[in-house]
C-alpha cells in the first residue's frame, strides 16, 4: 500500500483522541463480559523504506500497521487476544476471544493490572514526534548520493552492501479499567550505508549509520558516507591474535551490549525465575566504585523516551547503580508483585540507561589502555544469565604506545560479567545515542583473547 505525506501528517491529536474512543468501547465490553479488569493497548504507523545497492534500488517497501491488543483478568486468571481490525465486530470477536480464554486459565495471584494509584497522571511532551513526508523519489535519491560517496572514497572499496535510506511514524495508545487512558506519537528515521573493499590480503565490510526523531538531527549523508568508507577500509589487512591477557576497550557502539546484558539480569523475570547471576545483590556493589547507571525516561527526543511504561505506569528518572552499588532492579507490576516489591515503571523495558562518562574521548581511551585490543564489531550473542560467563566474536584493532597498530579478526574475548563490571576504569565521553543505552566506549582492565 502506498503511503503519502498526507497519511504520515494523519498521526495528529484528533487521530489520538479516536483510538482513546475505541480503547474505550473495547473496556466497556469487556466489563461486559465480566471482566474484573482490563487494559488495551493499540499501535499504528506508517513508513517508508528505501534500499540501493551499486546505484540502482534493490528494495522499495511502504510500511502500514495498525494492530490492538486486550487483556482481560477474570478474578486472577488472565486472557489475552489481539486483531488488526477495529471494525466494531471484530473488537466484540476479540474481547470475547480474550474472556474465553481467561476463563478456562489457570488462576495466578499475581496478575492483573498495576495499583490505579500508580498510573501515570499527565502525558508529558517528549518531542518524540517529527514525520519526515519524504517521496520514495526523494528517498532514493538521497540513497544513492550517500552510496556514491561511499564508493568514490577510495578506490579499495569495490562493492557495496547497500544504502537504506527509512522513516516511520506511529501512535501508541495504551487504556485500562481504572479510568487510565493515555498515548504519544511518535517518528523515527535512519540512514545507513555499508561498504565492502578488497585487496590483495582479502576482502573486508563495514558500514555507518545515523537513527534520530527527528530528521533534522541525522548526521548528514557525507558524514555518513566516510565514516562507512573508513571504517571498512581501515579493516582491510586483519591479522590474528595469539591468545593472550590484555586491556579491552569496547567501542561505543558494541559497548552498549555489556549494560544490556546487565539489564536482563536485573530485570524481574530473571530474577523471580532465579535465573540472573546478579541475585541477591541488591544494595551490594556490582561496578568499579566510581559507575553510575541511571535511567532518564523524559529526555526529549531519545530513542528510548517514554511517559508511561506499557502498564500504564508512571515512569521517572532514578538511579539503578550509584558509586558501582546496586540501587534498583528492572521491574514490571507482575515481577514486582512475584518478588514481593513494587513496579519500577518498566513493563516493556528500560527508557534511557545512560551511563555516566569521564573526560577522554575514544582517543584518550586508547592513550589510557597503551598496550590491548580496541573491539568494533561483535559476533553472535555468547553470555550465559545464570552465570555470567561471556565469550563472543570479535574484530577491532590492536593497540601499542597509545596508538592503533592493524586490525585484527577471527578472535574470542572471554571472561565473566561479575569481574567485567568491576574492571572497568573508564568510560568515555562518546557516547553513541543512537539506541535505548547511552553509552560511550568502555575500557576494562583485563580480558582473555583467544586466538590462534
Amino acid at each position: 500500500m502506498k503511503m503519502t505525506g498526507t497519511d504520515i501528517e494523519r498521526q495528529s491529536a484528533g487521530y489520538l483522541a479516536d483510538l482513546k474512543e475505541i480503547i474505550d468501547q473495547v473496556l466497556a465490553d469487556a466489563r461486559r463480559h465480566d471482566a474484573t479488569e482490563a487494559e488495551v493497548d493499540i499501535g499504528t504507523g506508517a513508513g517508508l523504506s528505501v534500499t540501493v545497492r551499486m546505484g540502482e534500488v534493490d528494495k522499495l517497501e511502504h510500511e502500514r500497521d495498525k494492530a490492538l491488543g486486550v487483556t482481560v483478568y477474570m478474578n486472577g486468571r488472565k486472557g489475552s487476544a489481539s486483531t488488526s481490525d477495529f471494525s466494531p465486530a471484530a473488537l466484540r470477536d476479540t474481547v470475547c476471544a480474550a474472556c474465553d480464554i481467561a476463563r478456562h486459565a489457570s488462576r495466578d495471584e499475581f496478575a492483573g493490572l498495576a495499583d490505579p494509584g500508580l498510573m501515570a497522571q499527565s502525558v508529558p511532551d517528549l518531542d518524540l514526534y517529527h514525520p519526515w513526508p519524504v517521496t520514495p523519489e526523494q528517498a532514493i535519491e538521497l540513497a544513492v548520493e550517500c552510496e556514491t560517496m561511499a564508493r568514490d572514497f577510495d578506490d579499495r572499496i569495490n562493492n557495496s552492501d547497500g544504502a537504506v535510506v527509512g522513516t516511520y511514524s506511529g501512535t501508541h495508545a495504551y487504556g485500562n479499567t481504572h479510568g487510565f487512558s493515555g498515548g504519544w506519537e511518535w517518528s523515527s528515521h535512519t540512514i545507513d550505508c555499508t561498504m565492502i573493499a578488497g585487496d590483495t590480503r582479502g576482502m573486508q565490510r563495514d558500514g555507518w549509520y545515523s537513527r534520530a526523531r527527528d530528521r533534522k538531527d541525522l548526521q548528514d549523508i557525507r558524514t555518513i558516507a566516510q565514516e562507512a568508507a573508513k571504517r571498512t577500509v581501515s579493516r582491510l589487512g586483519a591479522r590474528k591474535l595469539t591468545t593472550r591477557s590484555v586491556p579491552v576497550i569496547f567501542e561505543a557502539p558494541v559497548a552498549s551490549g555489556l549494560f544490556s546484558a546487565f539489564i536482563t539480569a536485573i530485570s524481574g523475570s530473571s530474577l523471580y525465575r532465579r535465573a540472573s547471576f546478579l541475585l541477591d545483590k541488591l544494595g551490594k556493589p556490582v561496578f568499579s566504585d566510581h559507575i553510575r547507571i541511571h535511567e532518564q525516561p523524559h529526555l526529549k527526543k531519545a530513542l528510548g523516551s517514554a511517559p508511561f511504561d506499557d502498564d500504564g505506569v508512571a515512569t521517572r528518572a532514578r538511579d539503578i547503580v550509584r558509586n558501582g552499588v546496586l540501587e534498583s532492579y528492572i521491574l514490571s507490576s507482575y515481577s514486582a508483585r512475584k518478588l514481593g516489591m513494587q513496579t519500577t515503571g518498566n513493563a516493556g523495558g528500560i527508557h534511557n540507561l545512560v551511563v555516566d562518562h569521564g573526560e577522554l574521548d575514544l582517543a584518550g581511551l586508547i592513550r589510557k589502555m597503551d598496550t590491548g585490543l580496541l573491539i568494533t564489531d561483535m559476533i553472535g550473542f555468547g553470555v550465559n544469565q545464570v552465570t555470567g560467563d561471556y565469550s563472543r566474536g570479535a574484530s577491532g584493532f590492536w593497540v601499542e604506545g597509545g596508538e592503533i597498530c592493524y586490525p585484527v579478526e577471527e578472535i574470542t574475548v572471554a571472561g565473566n560479567l561479575v569481574d567485567m563490571y568491576q574492571q572497568i576504569i573508564e568510560t568515555g565521553n562518546d557516547v553513541d545515542d543512537r539506541g535505548n543505552v547511552l553509552t560511550g566506549s568502555v575500557l576494562l582492565a583485563n580480558m582473555i583473547v583467544a586466538g590462534d
